[in-house]
């Protein structure tokens, strides 16, 4: 990887190449770094999108699908749940997972649809890797039908101690320690460093309502290093 790696800055080929790299090993340091909690926090993020049977949803930065497959879920046979994502290894694990569903690579700043055309268009710890973040979730709010709802689910840096220190400690120094011995030391340098480089919850907020979004609230879960964002697209 490029030297600079562990700034949370690379450039975005140099993101969708790391993302192809560690495909395979994606699902199972997920569950490690949480303890299998980031299903939980998935599933609450669904609830937010408000969406029922027969929605139109879109899944941006999808990875291998979890967030997708639990928005199939809710929106039934009658629905459909589109997941994009620019790695296609990422897509192809998504795929294996759930072929029923319709999996796209597709450039989050650049998203390949019309305007107000999903019910709901959410985004799981893949907002932190946008190479210009307003400029996606502006394109997140232009794809969402008025009076739909925008979702963001991701890490947050928490501020206050004990838990403060223990994500230092655990994303500074574990989390590169695990992905040395899953073989790619660079990929989860970058993971810390990225987190460290998103907004705040807050200052999150105010970039959503900046987006064209009404309604914006979020939530803190996990004491406070996972963010849920929701927003609705006012009806002009």
């Amino acid at each position: 990887m490029a030297e600079g790696s562990a700034s949370g800055t690379l450039e975005e080929p140099q993101v969708e190449a790391m993302f192809d790299r560690i495909a395979g090993v994606y699902d199972l340091m997920n569950s490690l770094m949480t303890a299998g909690l980031h299903h939980r926090w998935r599933r609450r993020a669904v609830d937010l999108a408000r969406v029922g049977p027969g929605a139109d949803v879109l899944d941006v930065a999808s990875g291998t699908g979890d967030l997708a497959i639990e928005l199939a879920a809710r929106v039934g046979a009658g629905g459909s749940v589109i997941g994009s994502d620019f790695s296609e290894q990422m897509l192809d694990r998504a795929r294996v997972k759930a072929p029923q569903l319709e999996w796209v690579q597709a450039n989050a700043l650049a998203l390949p649809y019309e305007e107000n055309r999903f019910d709901a268009v959410t985004v799981g710890f893949g907002a932190r890797n946008f190479s210009d973040l307003d400029a996606g979730l502006a394109e997140m709010v232009r794809v969402t039908r008025p009076g739909g709802r925008v979702v963001v689910l991701e890490i947050t840096t928490p501020t206050r101690p004990p838990l403060s220190t223990f994500f230092r400690l655990w994303f500074d120094r574990l989390v590169p320690l695990i992905g040395r011995f899953a073989g790619d030391p660079d990929a989860y340098s970058y993971l810390p460093s990225s987190v460290r480089r998103f907004p705040d919850a807050r200052t999150l907020a105010q970039r959503l309502s900046a987006a064209g979004l009404n309604e914006v609230a979020y939530l803190l879960t996990a004491g406070g290093i996972i963010a849920i964002h929701s927003g609705t697209k006012p009806v002009v």
